[in-house]
């Protein structure tokens, strides 16, 4: 029988080893042994049931081979709720998270009615539209993506955490264009890692998490390009957008925006690490 202490020292050597985060044992033995860390940590010797540590063993290995943690598990957290996760979905980050907090301050201070129509464009694990949807319950929510296998993850986080939020399959916002919708607020995370730079990514990111959720183009900026073409056919008057960007592109996307909409008010937010992260823009 092993304790939980011999488990947490080998899977750090271990990880040390192949060149990975020594900490994602621990998050792996929380979640094999299903205790928070306080608890793990005060049960340091106590002993491991064999069926739990070889399975623990496995996804050790399996992460140190390259493998992301969040599928080992299936879940990762976001705003303080659980979403399930898979290969077909992009992990989300903590970034993100930053996104839905400054659209839901810019929402407040922008709109004077409660009742709004917003898309989510690219919606991957739903982890922005099932937020928005919970946090704002009078918001009317679709989140649109191109791959039905992330749509049917989203879904899935949406019945399960009780949201409210319609799905539409196709490409950014042809789903509202096609039903000649207009809406309220557009957000999204697009993918906008230059292709180049791809290549250079963490083998966890770029052999395991799907390619259609980081590749950009060359630059990492056409899906921006694109949506200035679609945006002024969904948007209303008085509108707000907010993207996700990577790092060093605020200033491209502010201008694209600005000159699609030159009456806007669009600014770059740097997130908690000091990049330019997310780009607003304040319209009508």
């Amino acid at each position: 029988m092993t304790r939980i202490f011999e488990a947490l020292n080998w899977a750090s050597s271990f990880l040390k080893e192949a060149g990975r985060d020594e900490n994602a044992g621990e998050l792996l033995l929380r979640h094999h042994v299903n205790m928070n860390r306080s608890t793990l940590l005060s049960s340091l010797r106590d002993t491991i049931p064999d069926n739990v540590y070889q399975s623990f063993v496995l996804d050790i290995k399996l992460h140190g081979a390259g493998e992301p943690i969040q599928y080992l598990m299936g879940y990762e957290d976001f705003y303080g709720r659980r979403f399930t996760v898979n290969r077909e979905v992009l992990i989300p980050r903590p970034e993100t998270e930053e996104l839905v907090e400054g659209l839901l301050k810019r929402m407040a201070k922008h709109f004077d009615k409660k009742s709004l129509h917003l898309v989510d464009v690219g919606t991957g694990s739903g982890v922005i539209a099932v937020t928005l949807a919970l946090e704002e319950p009078h918001l009317f929510v679709t989140a649109t993506d191109i791959a039905p296998e992330s749509l049917e993850v989203a879904a899935q986080n949406a019945k399960r955490l009780g949201a409210t939020v319609q799905f539409a399959h196709g490409n950014l916002l042809k789903p509202i264009i096609q039903e000649k919708r207009k809406v309220d607020i557009v957000v999204s995370n697009p993918p906008y890692i230059p292709d180049k730079e791809v290549l250079k990514l963490s083998t966890v990111v770029k052999d395991h998490e799907p390619s259609r959720a980081l590749a950009g183009g060359e630059d990492g900026l056409d899906f921006y390009r694109k949506f200035m073409d679609e945006l002024p056919l969904v948007l209303k008057p008085k509108a707000l957008v907010g993207f996700e960007i990577g790092a060093g592109q605020g200033e491209a996307v502010r201008l694209l925006l600005n000159e699609t909409f030159p009456t806007s008010k669009a600014e770059i937010v740097f997130d908690i690490n000091g990049k330019d992260r997310m780009v607003f823009a304040e319209i009508g």
